[in-house]
């Protein structure tokens, strides 16, 4: 496949950092130790079912929703580049 710039085994390459970046999210989220009784953001109450449904929760469901939408707004990138700037 030609792939114009790009070195063999580039295309490959992108996938399996993609691949990569998205494995080291996926374990980062994963919960860790007992559950917390009270929200470490805010203090709220965890309810007994979320804490029975989500092993090792540390935030209340409004605090995990913020941090949710913050984290995929901040993984938002393009390995590529734009074309005008592999043209420069």
């Amino acid at each position: 496949m030609a792939t114009g710039w790009a070195g063999d085994g580039a295309v490959q390459e992108q996938i399996d950092a993609t691949v990569d970046d998205a494995v080291q999210r996926a374990r980062q989220q994963l919960r860790k130790g007992p559950g917390l009784k009270h929200c470490e953001e805010c203090d709220a109450p965890i309810p007994a079912a979320r804490r029975k449904a989500v092993p090792g929760v540390r935030l209340c469901v409004a605090c995990q929703e913020a941090q949710d939408a913050e984290q995929r707004s901040a993984s938002l990138y393009n390995r590529r580049g734009s074309k005008d700037s592999q043209l420069r």
